[in-house]
């Protein structure tokens, strides 16, 4: 259970029941109000003062008090279901809230879930595409999802039919965990058929929905719900989709959110490959065709659970080159470290640095610093 009291889940319920307020305006009232309390029993004047607030939002507070009666009630209804069915509560003030969903722009306030976050799920990665995909396409999700868990990463997406059900089941066939966020409450099953997917997702990761207890999956859920996929994620790999599909919403939401997005390329013609190949040509996505392709872009990121990913020199180096190419990584180092680290004194060490900077394998910094690319 999260750490604010039955009374103030109450308030804040009771504000995310009113029309135009969500998690912006709620984080403007604390700001100005500083309790759930205050906002709920202030006046209209002192109301309409806050930011973004306004009369009418301020009218709507000052009448949703007579419902208050009414909203207890129902909550505590929801939390003898969340209780029946082993779910939690956990808000942005508690400390178990994932942290990487809380540094975008409009975090859900709430959530709903089953299961038990880890400290690893920091490190996670999305994978999500089309509902009808490919042979190729539910493959590759099986596959690039297998692989992700193989190192640690976990695997993020919505438990949709398609390219998310395959990444899901990709990560538990490799014992890996996977988090699937849902655009219904957790007490719905859908799609139905992923009845027995969703109970072992809920068994070996999590479950996660901002909607409350009944919440049918409706159509407006579902970009909501992938803002959260992004969110809880250090990259979004978009596997199959249609240039207007929710995948394509996911990877837009990445990229306000200042994620990383990648792309399989898909075959011309296909309507699954055309958003895919959009992202890619508009230079939006990363072309990957292995994971290593994305723990490369995400190395830094990534480094405390895949560690440092040995990178082979390209089998037409020379000898020294080869040499100068395995001590330089993605940290600047001055060519007397380098020079150091290979046994080659600086001159020869320069000579074969700059070979390898004509080749496009590593960059000269300013003060004699290299780095590789």
């Amino acid at each position: 259970m999260s750490k604010l009291t039955f009374d103030q889940l109450v308030n804040l319920q009771l504000l995310l029941s009113i029309e135009g307020i969500g998690p912006i305006k709620v984080k403007n009232l604390l700001l100005k109000l500083k309790k759930f309390d205050n906002i709920v029993n202030s006046d209209y004047r002192t109301l309409s003062s806050v930011d973004g607030i306004g009369p009418n939002l301020a009218k709507r507070i000052v009448k949703a008090r007579q419902s208050k009666i009414e909203i207890e009630n129902s909550f505590n209804d929801k939390l003898n279901k969340l209780h029946k069915l082993n779910a939690k509560i956990v808000t942005i003030w508690d400390s178990d809230y994932p942290q990487i969903l809380k540094k975008i722009y409009d975090p859900p306030l709430l959530l709903y879930f089953k299961g038990n976050f880890e400290e690893s799920d920091k490190y996670s990665i999305a994978i999500v595409g089309t509902r009808n995909p490919t042979n190729y396409g539910k493959i590759q999700a099986e596959n690039f999802a297998s692989s992700l868990v193989e190192q640690k990463v976990t695997v993020v997406s919505g438990l949709a039919r398609g390219i998310d059900s395959a990444a899901h089941n990709g990560a538990l066939k490799n014992n890996g965990r996977t988090i699937a966020v849902l655009g219904n409450g957790l007490d719905i099953v859908y799609p139905p058929e992923n009845r027995k997917l969703r109970d072992e997702i809920a068994e070996k990761g999590i479950l996660i929905s901002e909607n409350e207890i009944g919440t049918k999956p409706d159509a407006q859920n579902f970009p909501r719900r992938n803002r959260i996929i992004s969110g809880l994620s250090l990259g979004t790999l978009v596997i199959e989709s249609g240039v207007s599909g929710g995948a394509m919403q996911t990877a837009e939401f990445a990229l306000d959110q200042n994620r990383e997005v990648f792309a399989i390329p898909g075959n011309i013609g296909l309507p699954q490959s055309e958003g895919t190949n959009l992202l890619i040509q508009k230079g939006e996505a990363k072309l990957v065709l292995n994971v290593e392709d994305i723990f490369s872009e995400l190395e830094l990121k990534l480094k405390p659970v895949i560690g440092v990913q040995p990178v082979k020199p390209p089998a037409d180096l020379n000898m020294f080159e080869a040499k100068i190419f395995e001590v330089i990584n993605n940290e600047p180092k001055h060519i007397d470290t380098i020079s150091q680290m290979s046994k080659l004194s600086s001159s020869d060490s320069l000579v074969h640095l700059l070979s390898l900077e004509f080749r496009g394998l590593i960059k000269q910094l300013p003060g004699k610093m290299f780095i590789r690319f």
